[in-house]
C-alpha cells in the first residue's frame, strides 16, 4: 500500500469536536428548559497545542526541583511556605497539570480559563476527567477531512462577463 503525499498534503483538515455531557454541572448553566441537557463542547489538540500541554507537565515538574534546590539547607517551615507561595509545592501532580492545560486549549464552549479548569478539577473531578479524556480521544483522531467551514455567508464571485459593456 502506498502513501499519497498529494491528496494527504492538498487535503484541508478541521479540529474534530463534541459535546460532552455534563449533568453534574447544570446548576451553573444558564437559561437550561428541564428537557435540554448541559453539555461541554470540546475539540481535540493539534500538535504543536498537544506540546503545550507536555511543557505544563514539565513545567510543573521543574518547578518543583527548583524550588527543592533553592531552599536546601534552609529551616523547613520557611522552605514549606515559600514552595507553597511559589504553587511548587508537590500538590499538582504532572498528569493534573497537563490536564488543565488541555482543558482551557480545548474547551469550544463554555470558553474555559485556568482559573475555571482548576476549580473544576477539585470540584468535579469526574467531569473534569471526563471532558479531558474526550479531548484525547479527538486528539488522537486527529484533524477531520474535508472542505474548512466558509468564514462567511458571501459567495465568491463570478466569472467577469464577456460582454464588452
Amino acid at each position: 500500500m502506498e502513501f499519497d503525499v498529494q491528496k494527504f498534503t492538498s487535503a484541508a483538515f478541521s479540529p474534530r469536536t463534541d459535546e460532552v455531557p455534563v449533568e453534574a454541572l447544570r446548576p451553573f448553566f444558564k437559561g437550561l428548559s428541564a428537557k435540554q441537557k448541559p453539555k461541554w463542547k470540546v475539540r481535540g489538540l493539534t500538535g504543536a497545542e498537544l506540546a503545550l500541554c507536555n511543557e505544563a507537565q514539565a513545567r510543573n515538574r521543574n518547578r518543583n526541583a527548583i524550588a527543592e534546590g533553592m531552599l536546601s539547607g534552609v529551616d523547613d517551615k520557611v522552605a514549606e511556605a515559600v514552595k507553597a507561595l511559589l504553587g511548587a509545592d508537590g500538590k499538582v501532580p504532572d498528569e493534573l497539570a497537563k490536564r488543565i492545560e488541555m482543558l482551557v486549549i480545548a474547551s469550544v464552549e463554555p470558553a474555559c480559563t485556568h482559573q475555571v479548569a482548576v476549580k473544576l478539577a477539585e470540584a468535579f473531578p469526574v467531569e473534569f476527567n471526563q471532558l479531558t479524556n474526550e479531548i484525547v480521544k479527538l486528539t488522537g483522531q486527529g484533524g477531520e477531512p474535508g472542505k474548512p467551514k466558509r468564514s462567511s455567508g458571501t459567495k465568491t464571485s463570478s466569472s467577469p462577463s464577456s460582454s464588452a459593456t
